[in-house]
């Protein structure tokens, strides 16, 4: 007996299989409807496609494909330098950037054995920074929710919201997204005067933010009985598939990489894990808007650092061979380097400057081993894998990103549901399609 005569009719979903599968239903007896949601449906998060198979209103199957984003970054950082990598891996996730940074400059370091000689205040700064985006991008998930589900207020209340970190972003980084800001041995320039008052105007608002999108969602009858008890997935389901994030914590399991292996100093910070028991999308959406009220403390305490104990301290290791200048500032022109620090590299001796201009050119060399480094990303857990052979580029650079990882829910999430579920259902996961197709 074959296999075919064992198991019936067996076929394969890829991504220019949409005639097969058609003639494969029509020669079925069943009455079904094939339908193809995306790649460019504004319900899908980027450009995901979802094959669903309907009976009348209800999901049957749901088939998610991927790749119609393929950026190839991972292959491009081979012909790249170490920290030339950086501006690549930003663009991953590409609504928390920082985060990439941070798992890849984390790798990188513990290939060098540097880990625990990064500055305290460059760590402050990538805590700011993590946080800060981490409420930039749950606002995003949270504004997207509202919308799709019909409502345009919290949209409009979460863009706003985000306008304001992307300017904080902006003031220190010089960039609002993909800032390649985060350097292995630190980060690539200190706070500018003016940013921890920035950063402070930014407590005193968003607090109060925060509970105007409560009050339109929390209790909202229309939006409460479109995400509760929907999309349900449990601590079983979970832990099969690999899920992490606010889906896994919405289960009742407490497992945040902050605490549970902290990384950048998070063992000395003073928050709570957000939790829910309902495993669905009502409990997903409870749990980003108790992130960013932590969040919010997090910074706060970093804040109070950075303008304190850690004042005046440097931001980039302090190894020629490895650091990047971190003490920069504009010339008069408000182009370049200013003549002081021109001055500095060019006028301290020739060896001095060779050395500057092949740290630039070539970078410097990684010894050959590999390392994995995750942090807690507003998706999950965001690791990087870098293998290195000796040189000045990576060997190889793999990301476990959590949206690629957390898709594998939707069929549990969606089948047997309505099909106006599956709106809800993907907007829970909250995947960015970015990271999915690096």
């Amino acid at each position: 007996m074959t296999a075919t005569e064992a198991e019936g009719r067996i076929y394969d979903v890829a991504g220019q299989d949409w005639d097969e599968l058609v003639q494969t239903v029509t020669e079925s007896s069943e009455e079904r409807l094939i339908v193809n949601m995306g790649p460019q449906h504004p319900s899908t998060h980027g450009v995901l496609r979802l094959v669903l198979t309907l009976d009348g209103e209800t999901v049957t199957e749901v088939r998610p494909v991927i790749g119609y984003l393929h950026t190839g970054i991972e292959k491009n950082l081979e012909f790249r330098t170490w920290t030339q990598g950086v501006t690549f891996v930003t663009r991953m996730d590409y609504l928390s950037p920082i985060f990439n940074e941070t798992a890849y400059c984390m790798a990188v370091e513990r290939l060098l054995g540097i880990t625990d000689r990064v500055p305290e205040r460059a760590q402050a700064i990538r805590v700011l920074m993590m946080e800060l985006t981490r409420i930039s991008s749950h606002v995003m998930a949270v504004a997207t929710y509202g919308m799709e589900l019909g409502a345009t207020t919290p949209f409009l209340f979460g863009l706003r919201e985000r306008e304001m970190v992307l300017d904080i972003m902006e003031y220190i980084t010089g960039l609002r997204m993909n800032m390649a800001y985060i350097r292995p041995g630190g980060v690539s320039v200190d706070l500018p005067a003016g940013a921890v008052d920035k950063v402070g105007e930014f407590l005193k608002i968003m607090p109060g933010r925060i509970q105007d999108m409560r009050k339109l969602l929390d209790e909202n009858p229309v939006y409460t009985r479109r995400t509760k008890d929907v999309a349900y997935l449990d601590l079983t389901g979970c832990m099969a598939l690999g899920i992490t994030g606010p889906v896994l914590r919405a289960t009742g399991l407490p497992w945040d990489l902050r605490k549970s292996q902290p990384y950048s100093g998070y063992e000395t910070y003073e928050f709570d894990v957000a939790t829910q028991n309902t495993c669905d999308v009502y409990g997903r959406y409870l749990i980003r808007m108790d992130e960013m009220e932590e969040s919010l403390k997090i910074i706060e305490q970093a804040l109070d650092r950075l303008s304190g104990p850690l004042k005046g301290g440097r931001v980039m290791i302090d190894d020629k061979k490895i650091g990047w200048p971190s003490q920069l500032a504009l010339g008069p022109d408000g182009l370049g380097n200013s003549p002081d620090h021109i001055a500095h590299i060019m006028g301290t001796s020739m060896e001095a400057l060779i050395h500057h201009f092949k740290l630039v050119t070539e970078g410097f060399r990684v010894p050959a081993g590999q390392a994995y480094a995750a942090v807690e990303s507003p998706r999950g857990e965001l690791g990087a894998h870098v293998v290195s052979d000796g040189g000045t580029r990576p060997y190889r650079v793999h990301f476990r990103d959590p949206s690629f990882t957390n898709l594998q829910a939707i069929p549990a999430t969606c089948e047997g549901g309505m099909v106006a579920d599956v709106i809800s259902a993907v907007a829970s996961i909250d995947p960015v399609m970015g990271g999915v197709d690096r």
